[in-house]
This record gives C-alpha cells, sequence and structure tokens, in this order.
C-alpha cells in the first residue's frame, strides 16, 4: 500500500515538474528543455499506471 502511494505521488510529481519545465522554457529556441520536460512527463505517466495496476482492488457491498 505505501508502496503504491509513493509511485503515485512521485509520478505526480514527474509529471507536474515536467509540465512547469515546459512552460517555462516557451520562449528558447532549444529543444533539449522540452525534451527533458517529455521525458519526466512520460516517466511520470509510467509511475502513475504502475501505481493504478498494483492498487488492491476494492470491493463495494
Amino acid at each position: 500500500m505505501l508502496t503504491t502511494i509513493t509511485l503515485r505521488n512521485v509520478g505526480t510529481a514527474a509529471i507536474v515538474v515536467g509540465l512547469l519545465i515546459a512552460l517555462f522554457t516557451l520562449g528558447t529556441t532549444t529543444d533539449r528543455p522540452f525534451t527533458l520536460a517529455w521525458l519526466l512527463v512520460l516517466v511520470g505517466t509510467g509511475l502513475r499506471l504502475e501505481a493504478a495496476i498494483r492498487a488492491p482492488k476494492r470491493t463495494t457491498p
């Protein structure tokens, strides 16, 4: 359970940081910041997906 929460939080942080990097570097002409931003967003999405797969299924009566 703790692993799932940690993965979800780290994934969310990676997505947010990646999007912030992309937002703050919109005026630059180099592609390096965007490459880092997209890598962070992809890693964050992967971590969130892994957390969703690992999460225990809840059954409602």
